[in-house]
Order: C-alpha cells, then sequence, then structure tokens
C-alpha cells in the first residue's frame, strides 16, 4: 500500500488528454507547480447549470492536483467583447447585443453578470482562481499578439478585419479529430466575403461604421474589436507563459475555439506546437435529448433551483455523481434523487461529529478546507495526515486511486459512502479522514447538516428579477403545453409570497 502524503506519491495521476484522445500519465513542467488555464463565460447573461457543470470540474481538477501536492497556477478569463452569437464569423456581438435589449452600457452589463457569475461559483464552494483575466483590460496585448502574427505571414485583411489563414498553421483541426480537407469542404462554411478557407477566422474585427460599437479601439486594422479566440492565447501566454500545464473548458470548445486558439500560439510561436501539454473538456450537461443552452431560452440557473428549494451543494454533488467526460442527464427528479443520496450521507457524518471531537487545534480548519489554495492546502493536508492509522491510510490509498483514474470522482463518492458506515476507525480519526475527502470532493462534509438541503421559501431569496424570470418560464411552459411545469412554479411563486393575476393582458404579481 502507498502511503499518502503531501508529497506526489502514490498512484500515478492519468488524465484524459484531448489532444490524441487518449489516457497519459500527468508530468508537469515544473515538477512543483501546476499552470492551469481555464476559458471563462462569456458575461452577457446568467450561467446556466450547464456552464456551472465546467467549473465544477475545473475545481475538482485543481482540488486533485492540490491533493497530489502541486501548488496550482490557475487563470481563468471573463469575455466582455470579441464573443459572436455563432462561434464562426457571423452573427452581433453578444455583449453588444445585451447591453442593447438591456438599454444599458456594456460595462454595466459585464459588471452585473461577472458579480453573478463569481456569486454562483462561491455559492458551489468553488475555488477562486489565482487570477481573474478579463479581457479589456488586455485590448494592447491583443493587438501586439495580431500584430506578431501578421509578421509572421500567418494572416491576411480584408475590409471586414485582420483572418488567420488556417493553411498556415500545420495540422488545423487535429484537436477536434476533424481533417482540414473535410471541414474546407464546408464544416463551417461562413457568408465573410473574401475568406480564402471557410475555416479562417477573424483576429480582429474592423468595425463597419466607426463609432457604432460600444466597445471599440484603434489598431492598425482600423477601429473595432477582437475576435474571441485571440483573448485566450494573449492572456494564457501573459500569465502562464509560452508553454503550459493544462488547458480546460466546455466539450463545445474543443471542435472550433480551441482549435483556433491552438492555429493562434503555432502562428505566434512559429513551431507546430499547441502550447498546451494537456487539453481536458467535460461534456454537456442535457436535459432529455437537448444541452442546455442560452440561445434555446428557458435555461435553468442555480438561482432556479435554490428557488426550487435545493441548497447550491446539492447541485455539486449531482455533478459529481458522473464521469466529467460523460454526458449528464438532469432532471427535478434525478436532483431530488442526489439531495436524498447527500443528505444521507450528511446524516451519517452527523453521527461520527456526535461521537468525536474536533480537535482544538484544527478548530479553524473547517473555513480554511473551504477557502484553501496552494501552500495552504499543503500545510491543512500535512495537519490532518500526521499520524494516521494504517486502517485510515486503506481509506486515503482508496481516494488516492479514485482521484488518480481520471479524476473518477463517482468512485470517490462510492468510497466515501462506504467509509461512513464504518466502524473501524476511532471518532476522532475518522473526522480527520472525511475532512481529507472534503478537501476534494468540497462537500462541507463536516460544516453542513441534512437539514440545510432543503430550503424554505423566505431563504430562496427571491428578488424581483427572479419573479419575472420564474413567471416568463411559466408563461413559456404554458405555451409548449407543459401544465406540470407551469403549476409547479406557480406554487413555488406563491409559496415565497408572490400573489399571481393572469388576465388577457398577460401575467401581473405583486408581493403579499
Amino acid at each position: 500500500m502507498s502511503h499518502i502524503s503531501t508529497g506526489v506519491t502514490g498512484h500515478p495521476l492519468k488524465v484524459y488528454n484531448s489532444l490524441g484522445r487518449k489516457l497519459e500519465a500527468f508530468t508537469p513542467i515544473d515538477p512543483k507547480v501546476v499552470r492551469v488555464y481555464s476559458c471563462g463565460p462569456t458575461v452577457y447573461n446568467y450561467a446556466h447549470i450547464g456552464n456551472l457543470r465546467a467549473y465544477i470540474f475545473t475545481d475538482t481538477l485543481r482540488r486533485v492536483l492540490q491533493w497530489k501536492g502541486y501548488d496550482v497556477v490557475h487563470v481563468i478569463n471573463i469575455t466582455d467583447v470579441g464573443h459572436l452569437t455563432s462561434d464562426a464569423d457571423e452573427g452581433d456581438d453578444k455583449m453588444e447585443l445585451a447591453a442593447s435589449k438591456a438599454k444599458q452600457t456594456i460595462w454595466e452589463v459585464a459588471a452585473h453578470y461577472t458579480d453573478a457569475f463569481k456569486a454562483d461559483l462561491n455559492h458551489l464552494n468553488i475555488q477562486d482562481p489565482t487570477l481573474w483575466a478579463k479581457a479589456t483590460d488586455h485590448i494592447q496585448e491583443m493587438i501586439a499578439f495580431a500584430s506578431t502574427l501578421e509578421e509572421n505571414g500567418v494572416t491576411y485583411g480584408l475590409d471586414s478585419g485582420l483572418y488567420l489563414d488556417t493553411t498556415k498553421v500545420a495540422d488545423y483541426g487535429r484537436l477536434a479529430l476533424m481533417d482540414h480537407e473535410g471541414m474546407m469542404e464546408g464544416a463551417r462554411v461562413t457568408s465573410v466575403e473574401g475568406k480564402r478557407n471557410p475555416t479562417d477566422f477573424a483576429i480582429w474585427r474592423t468595425s463597419e461604421e466607426a463609432g457604432k460599437r460600444q466597445m471599440e479601439w484603434q489598431s492598425p486594422w482600423g477601429a473595432g474589436a477582437p475576435g474571441w479566440h485571440l483573448e485566450c492565447s494573449v492572456m494564457s501566454i501573459k500569465y502562464l507563459g509560452r508553454k503550459f500545464d493544462i488547458h480546460t473548458g466546455g466539450v463545445d470548445h474543443r471542435q472550433v475555439h480551441h482549435c483556433n486558439e491552438i492555429a493562434q500560439n503555432q502562428g505566434y510561436r512559429g513551431d507546430e506546437d499547441s502550447g498546451v501539454n494537456y487539453w481536458m473538456h467535460n461534456e454537456f450537461l442535457v436535459s432529455g435529448q437537448d444541452k442546455m443552452s442560452k440561445s434555446k431560452g428557458g435555461f435553468l440557473r442555480l438561482q432556479t433551483l435554490v428557488d426550487a428549494g435545493f441548497h447550491p451543494l446539492v447541485y455539486r454533488y449531482f455533478a459529481l455523481t458522473a464521469d466529467y467526460r460523460s454526458t449528464l442527464d438532469f432532471s427535478w427528479d434525478a436532483l431530488k434523487a442526489a439531495q436524498t443520496g447527500y443528505g444521507r450521507l450528511l446524516m451519517r457524518v452527523a453521527r461520527h461529529k456526535e461521537a468525536g471531537q474536533w480537535p482544538t487545534k484544527w478548530s479553524g480548519l473547517l473555513d480554511d478546507i473551504r477557502y484553501s489554495r496552494g501552500s495552504s492546502y499543503t500545510f491543512i493536508m500535512g495537519q490532518l495526515l500526521d499520524g494516521v492509522s494504517e486502517t485510515a491510510q486503506g481509506w486515503l490509498d482508496r481516494l488516492d486511486e479514485a482521484l488518480s483514474n481520471d479524476l473518477n470522482m463517482p468512485m470517490v463518492l462510492a468510497a466515501l459512502s462506504e467509509l461512513v458506515q464504518q466502524e473501524g476507525l476511532e471518532p476522532d480519526e475518522m473526522l480527520r479522514v472525511l475532512a481529507l475527502y472534503d478537501l476534494v470532493v468540497g462537500l462541507g462534509l463536516l460544516s453542513m447538516t441534512a437539514e440545510e438541503l432543503t430550503l424554505r421559501p423566505a431563504e430562496a431569496g427571491l428578488s424581483d428579477d427572479d419573479v419575472n424570470g420564474l413567471l416568463q418560464e411559466r408563461t413559456q411552459a404554458r405555451k409548449d403545453r407543459d401544465f406540470a411545469r407551469a403549476d409547479a412554479i406557480r406554487d413555488q411563486l406563491q409559496e415565497a409570497g408572490v400573489v399571481i393575476k393572469d388576465g388577457p393582458e398577460g401575467t401581473a404579481w405583486s408581493w403579499k
């Protein structure tokens, strides 16, 4: 049996690398520090729970790396410019469109939804990254990067902007497992006049009419704004180096966005390297047969689950019940089952808390466990591991084996379920082992109670915006003849103290 410690020991960590589609042993560039970049949100709307699954995955990855003894430098970007309504070069800028609809400035829209996103991560017990990197804070670096691409001969100019010629870089699209000729035959045909190849994409978009956009900057190619793909190459290289360890994102990024990022990296570096050793992607959250999407409307926010009476960590538990590379099918019944399973786990932990005593020297560790990162995480592990028995080491070895198998969280939850039913550990040592498991699962095992998992309406904290959103969802459900869902929303609102009045001109509401 391998002894678990705060160093890089135990079972060798293996992760699934999307570049090559295979399980690989993880070897960091720096033996002590792992550098990770995660594609962040485009802040034109609230994150839906499918979006948030990506960050539960990224947080799990980070916790596993910390468990293995590494310090982690983690960067998440905030996209507040450049992302069109299509991943290709067509449609409106999502930020410009959202600001126009809201009759606000883009800066106001971006600030509101950035704050909401960060709040969601906090409610889900997701650690803050080492650095938040906002696109609009890096425009001059993007212009300099684009100029280097132009100097290296991999771009060409059109009236609509500066484009990267994908035939000028090696093996374009290999991350997506799509052959270049196949992609050229129309997989991503767009309507941009003058493009040499359908797969070419915008590095810089020149404004059709100067001053028309809320966000535009002067550049060698005219007034305009950067393409969406550019920001991730620029900011990841700036903060993590020309070659770093891990890049994460949703599986949809694998097919276009990350292919384009790799092409930019190659054009900038002047070689065939992708710039990243491991590309890791989480699968979709689906509802029925469809992935959850803002473009389709009616998406579920974390607040929607809270309003329905579920604690945010119930959703975290639900997400951990599936492998991150498997699609996860959401339903209210499945969430209720997760709530039951999580509650049963907490009730068993509560019995161990009653039987044991949390030592005084560890009294502050519960909060540290929640917010730990870097050296503090290693310190906490060392404190909890000091002098554990062989029996305890056996349970920690099971944890390490599961984590090392490409972050196998269902296996971790299965081991945890068995652990809390065991009688072979002294109560205090059981609590220490549970605290070590919680460093990875992030479920507040020693601070949460089963009673907290079901929220009363007053605790749900409905705002006026929340009520309006739920009423819009109810209206759509009635149009779709989904009367069960419409009635459930009505009951939810009434329990929260909302008076609903349906009339020929629509639905009006007021607080009791």
